[in-house]
């Protein structure tokens, strides 16, 4: 198989070679090949994107909001043609299995596109409020750091909507899987946008990502990631006084309350988790149930899990890939082992590697059983298909067990009925709850609480994020 050699990074409207001798590798995850060779661009390469985007942003930020909506109109229509592309790609770095990357990783960020050509159609930039005129202006440079776990879903989540708002963009993706940004960024030169509007560096967090953050000529920071990495990334933004925007780790919790569907809610859960191999910060990794339907939950649970089988991610019949890459394989059977050291019982899965996939970072999809809230797997974000299964004695030990965590970022309440649901919900330390099963929207805002985050991606809320306000007075 032949490799791919890229040496250029995207800035001022142009591909031009980048200043970096340093390279990075990319891997197939599933047959752990490298598939490409990108530039690992540091401070030299940031600095020639940040001076590109700050020529563009007064010009693009005063712009009427029809004119911006014309090229976001173009890279919409780009997005959807590329959708086969999107898939090959996401398939090939992540090790997506090509079902979820068709339906989520390729078809989600084409639908958050699409909405905000809606939200920015319909947005006022400029209010009356008593003798004061009031303006929503855009709040310059943007600094956009994503992971790799939804590659695109993440570029389009901070990129779309600062564009939206007038700002201009760098953007600095995950090293893992930086040939969905690569692929985005040609689009969205396609779409004719002016130069500087949009910019890519790729390289690594600790050289491409901490010189975008902490640069001076950066108005605002866009992060997702871990928490680890989002505390160091406020330190470089908050030297600069920059504003900033966190989505971060989660150890959500999906609460099954009595008298709701147990198997709607177990079955609904253990696919919310072994989706995407567990690599969504948004899972409900934790699954309480009452005390005296557990063992009926650990046996659905089991039956479940069943359904996900590591294999090949480009079979349409695959459900469960590898991780995207070697050391997120140890990682996780690293938790896997202590749990059970620290008295956890497994039910499904286990540390051993899974059995005929010789090749590929494959973690075993596990229900772990006899969870407690102060294991690690219990407080920490795995990122991996790891579900525990946890019981509670009445509604205020669920509602204990469930706020037990550093963070809050989502997770889930069943009940007999909404009313008993969303009382329940009103009480979680998280940012966003799905009611019965209640299905993703993309209007809502997204985003957590406690070591979560700070800001909100989705909706207006996600526009709102890259827009600052401005007052004129009047005498009256």
């Amino acid at each position: 198989m032949s490799v791919l050699t890229f040496t250029d990074q995207y800035i001022g409207g142009k591909w031009i070679p980048s200043a970096a001798t340093e390279t990075v590798d990319v891997l197939n995850p599933a047959t752990e090949e490298v598939i490409a060779v990108i530039p690992a661009g540091g401070a030299a390469d940031v600095d020639a994107a940040v001076a590109a985007a700050r020529s563009a942003a007064r010009a693009w930020g005063a712009s009427h909001k029809d004119y911006r909506l014309e090229f976001l109109g173009h890279l919409v229509a780009k997005l959807a043609e590329a959708q086969p592309e999107i898939v090959e790609t996401v398939v090939a770095e992540l090790g997506c299995p090509v079902g979820f990357a068709t339906a989520v990783q390729a078809a989600l960020p084409l639908g958050v596109a699409e909405s905000y050509l809606r939200i920015l159609a319909d947005y006022e930039f400029e209010e009356q409020v008593g003798n004061s005129t009031v303006y929503h202006e855009p709040a310059g440079v943007v600094g956009a750091i994503t992971p790799w776990n939804y590659p695109l879903h993440q570029v389009v989540a901070k990129v779309v909507p600062a564009l939206a708002a007038g700002c201009a963009v760098v953007l600095k993706p995950a090293e893992d899987t930086p040939l969905t940004a690569r692929l985005f960024a040609r689009l969205v030169d396609e779409a004719g946008f002016p130069p500087g509007v949009f910019n890519l560096v790729t390289g690594t967090g600790a050289a491409a990502g901490a010189a975008l953050a902490a640069h001076p000529d950066v108005d605002m920071v866009s992060f997702t990631g871990s928490t680890a990495v989002g505390r160091q990334v406020a330190e470089h933004a908050g030297r600069g006084v920059k504003r900033l925007a966190l989505e971060l780790g989660g150890k959500s919790a999906c609460v099954v309350l009595p008298g709701a569907d147990l198997a709607k809610a177990v079955n609904v859960a253990v696919a919310n988790v072994f989706n995407n191999s567990g690599q969504t910060c948004s899972a409900w990794t934790r699954l309480l149930v009452p005390e005296d339907h557990y063992a009926e939950a650990l046996s659905i649970a089991a039956d479940a899990a069943a359904k996900f089988v590591p294999g090949d991610p480009t079979k349409a019949e695959t459900r469960v890939g590898p991780l995207v890459n070697a050391k997120q394989r140890e990682r996780v059977r690293g938790y896997l082992n202590d749990a059970v050291g620290e008295g956890a019982r497994v039910v499904v899965g286990g540390a051993q590697p899974p059995e005929g996939l010789p090749t590929g970072f494959y973690v075993r999809p596990t229900v772990l059983a006899d969870v407690t809230t102060d294991m690690a797997v219990a407080r920490e974000e795995i990122f991996g298909p790891v579900i525990s299964v946890m019981s509670f004695h009445d509604a205020e030990d669920a509602l204990r067990i469930a706020n037990a965590t550093e963070y809050g970022l989502a997770g889930a309440v069943w009940a007999a009925d909404d009313h008993e649901a969303v009382a329940f919900a009103r009480r979680m330390d998280t940012g966003q709850v799905d009611i019965n099963g209640g299905r993703f929207n993309l209007a809502a805002p997204f985003g957590g609480y406690k070591g979560s985050g700070v800001g909100r991606e989705l909706g207006r809320f996600g526009l709102e994020e890259y827009l600052q306000t401005k007052s004129l007075q009047f005498r009256v």
